[in-house]
């Protein structure tokens, strides 16, 4: 009997155009799995509601996030960052104070 050869997987994560890290072969971000399991989704139910991210690869994601917590933690807080000066930039441009009342006044409403 053979011995199996243990091969080292890639981590099934890559970027997109945008920087952002979403799973490969979809375009789940990273963030959104993250989010899901500090939520208390377990790796199941993330699979369920993200069919096209396999089990195997939440689990490979998941190890790699506990194995370079310091480095992943960097990349969410600089993706935090990201969207709340995005936030900030559509607010300054289209400011949300007065919005419902603007759309209830709109004549199709």
């Amino acid at each position: 009997m053979t011995a199996a050869a243990i091969e080292p997987e890639p981590v099934p994560l890559t970027r997109d155009p945008a920087g952002r890290l979403i799973v490969i072969g979809t375009r789940v971000p990273l963030d959104t799995l993250v989010a899901a399991f500090e939520r208390g989704d377990s790796p199941e139910e993330i699979h369920e509601s993200y069919p096209t991210v396999s089990l195997g690869d939440i689990y490979a994601i998941f190890t790699y996030c506990m194995r370079h917590r310091a480095d992943v933690n960097d990349y969410l807080a600089g993706r935090a960052d990201e969207r709340a000066a995005q936030r900030s930039a559509i607010e300054t441009r289209f400011p949300p104070e007065g919005l419902r009342a603007r759309l209830l006044a709109r004549p199709d409403a």
